[in-house]
């Protein structure tokens, strides 16, 4: 790595190719949470499982996916980012592909569930977020942005492929093509993924060539390192307006349009096929509004920057349920403002969360208030699942959605440590 690192460094920081790295990882990860949108209904036909047994493993998945947050940055500040990477990745490829035969629901539960929900909470946000703050000094929002917009790529990459597999052959293909694609991303990590920029011997990215290494603290306990973060992040107003304002990100994004858009689909005679390109289409413009909002969290008020977005997206989301009546421009409209809108909230959330925490807490509170995201996420997994089965609609859970975002859009004006006002951020 350090021969690569020195190779490049005339033409461009090694901590780009870290980025790369790290967005691969990620694109697979969401690629994987992704996959059981497009199982439910075929799960429901083969084993005649209820949408509320299905939704509640996932429930599962996505609280497990937020709460290894905090763990996983203690645990790559104690163990090694790489280990504790590779050892996450070789867990989630196995869990995907046992899944294969599976043949009872708990067996879901606790495959998808417990297991797949706690690996792939390693190789996530917390740890796009360990490897910006680790590289960079310089540009950290848009190098966030551009690792949490893997996340809609991986929809856009894996989701119709899979639909597609699904209708065709079911849904055990599908697994074991998901899990194929977690081995080929091994060795990526193992050959060029450094622990941080001291090991190629390089300064940080936007540093001068000159500075001096950055030395590694010693190694603690992680639990320790997780729960005195938390500790110390409690007594700020600031962290609990970030941590339930996230609460409701995850609500709205990966546990509710995430998890059910295909089925809601379905409820209006579309196929698997049609819902999973639309949210490919999604996952497209999110590539592209993610991006920009980690371009834009580097140089605007991040608060105001919230406010628009969560304000935008409980628009978007009270608009769903007429956009299925428009004929031609209902969804299109909505996959416009929704996809842009996605998760362009991660690059101010972690910006925020620097500004207030600095940059040795950082990591480890982001990934306390990404455990928040999670947790609305397995809230609104279980409750629509929940709500359609009672109910034979997702309206109310879509409108219940929309309202929420609009109370986070008010909420995150109250945040006090905003950053820079107007004009470009400090470095």
């Amino acid at each position: 790595m350090q021969a690569i690192a020195h190779a490049v460094r005339s033409r461009f920081h090694y901590a780009w190719i870290a980025v790369g790295v790290a967005f691969l990882v990620m694109l697979v990860t969401a690629g994987t949470r992704g996959t059981p949108s497009v199982m439910i209904i075929p799960l429901e036909k083969a084993f005649g499982w209820s949408r509320t047994e299905i939704s509640a493993a996932l429930s599962i998945n996505l609280a497990l996916f937020g709460l290894m947050g905090p763990f996983a940055a203690a645990a790559m500040e104690r163990y090694g980012l790489r280990r504790s990477v590779l050892t996450a990745l070789t867990i989630l490829g196995s869990a995907v592909g046992l899944s294969s035969l599976m043949q009872e629901s708990w067996q879901m539960w606790l495959l998808w569930g417990f297991i797949v929900g706690g690996a792939s909470g390693v190789t996530a946000t917390t740890f796009g977020a360990t490897v910006v703050n680790r590289w960079f000094k310089e540009k950290r929002g848009f190098a966030m942005g551009l690792l949490t917009a893997s996340s809609a790529t991986g929809q856009l990459v894996f989701l119709p492929m899979l639909a597609a597999v699904t209708e065709r052959w079911g849904w055990q293909p599908v697994v074991l093509i998901v899990s194929a694609a977690i081995a080929l991303i091994i060795p990526l990590v193992f050959v060029l993924l450094p622990e941080r920029p001291a090991a190629v011997k390089l300064p940080l990215y936007g540093e001068p060539a000159d500075a001096p290494l950055a030395e590694h603290e010693a190694k603690r306990n992680p639990i320790a390192l997780a729960f005195g973060a938390l500790g110390r992040a409690i007594k700020v107003r600031d962290f609990w307006l970030l941590f339930f304002s996230f609460f409701v990100c995850g609500a709205s994004t990966n546990g509710y349009i995430g998890t059910h858009f295909i089925a809601m689909c379905g409820d209006y005679g579309m196929g698997a096929v049609q819902g999973a390109g639309i949210l490919a289409a999604m996952g497209a413009l999110d590539l592209l509004g993610t991006t920009a909002s980690g371009w834009l969290s580097d140089r605007y008020n991040n608060r105001v920057l919230l406010f628009w977005y969560y304000g935008l997206r409980g628009l978007a989301l009270i608009y769903l349920p007429f956009a299925f009546g428009i004929t031609y421009f209902g969804l299109p409209v909505f996959a416009l403002f929704y996809g842009l809108d996605w998760i362009a909230t991660v690059p101010p959330t972690l910006r925020l969360t620097t500004d207030i925490f600095g940059n040795r807490d950082a990591p480890i509170v982001f990934g306390w208030i990404f455990s928040g995201h999670q947790l609305g996420a397995a809230s609104a997994a279980l409750v629509g699942g929940m709500l359609r089965n009672s109910l034979g609609t997702y309206t109310v859970a879509t409108m219940i959605s929309g309202a929420l975002c609009l109370v986070a859009a008010v909420m995150v004006l109250r945040i006090h440590r905003a950053g820079p006002q107007r004009g470009p951020a400090p470095a």
